[in-house]
């Protein structure tokens, strides 16, 4: 499969393509990029849910109501929100080096990447249930539900549609981000367009990288879109 694409962008590029990096370092980078994208998305959806559900449970009017765990989780997601990405990846250089053993490189990156991606996930998240109609939990309070099933079994299921939707904005940023993180050693096609690109000033090595992430954006949109759909 990989040789097939190899050649497949060899084919299409051939009349055009005057740069000194082969198709074959573009589909690895390409790789790279992917494997960022996916393992981050991973653990930050699931970081990113546990945040939201608290976030939606414990506040004042939520179903279990909790000032001391709202007051503190609250804050630490804005924080984390403020930091652009670039910064928030140096400085957490030290969790990195102490999780992966290096701070440079694909895997170094997915760190940070998921550090960035969990909090804008877990908002989203938040704002999400916060769309289900109040009606819906106080008639799963009155049929004996407890806290847990009324999260997954009702709030969930009802406001799937806006998760989706909101999962496919963070995973569009998260790809924005992957590109971001080549700036320092994380490898990718942000790593290749830097390098080659910008400081060899080889235009179509930035142009073919342009062009792969807003196929890429538009083809995570539309899968988004059409999954929301679906009932």
């Amino acid at each position: 499969m990989r040789d097939l694409i190899v050649q497949l962008l060899t084919s299409l590029t051939a009349p055009f393509w005057t740069s000194s990096v082969s198709m074959d370092q573009f589909v690895t980078a390409l790789q790279e990029t992917l494997n960022m994208v996916f393992f981050s998305m991973i653990f930050g959806t699931i970081w990113g849910f546990v945040q939201g559900i608290a976030l939606v449970a414990t506040r004042p009017d939520g179903i279990l109501p909790n000032k001391a765990i709202y007051t503190a989780l609250n804050p630490i997601v804005n924080a984390l929100r403020s930091l652009p990405f670039i910064i928030l990846m140096i400085a957490v250089y030290p969790l990195t080096k102490f999780i992966t053993g290096t701070t440079i490189g694909t895997w170094a990156a997915i760190v940070p990447l998921t550090i960035y991606v969990g909090p804008y996930i877990g908002r989203l998240v938040e704002s999400s249930l916060l769309e289900v109609n109040s009606g819906i939990v106080e008639s799963a309070q009155a049929m004996g539900a407890t806290p847990l099933q009324i999260v997954f079994k009702f709030v969930i299921p009802e406001a799937r549609s806006s998760l989706i939707l909101n999962l496919t904005t963070a995973l569009i940023s998260l790809i924005g981000a992957t590109a971001m993180a080549g700036a320092i050693g994380a490898g990718g096609i942000g790593d290749l367009a830097i390098s080659y690109g910008y400081q060899r000033f080889d235009d179509s090595v930035i142009y073919l990288t342009v062009i792969v992430l807003i196929i890429l954006v538009q083809i995570v949109q539309s899968l988004g879109e059409r999954l929301s759909r679906l009932r």
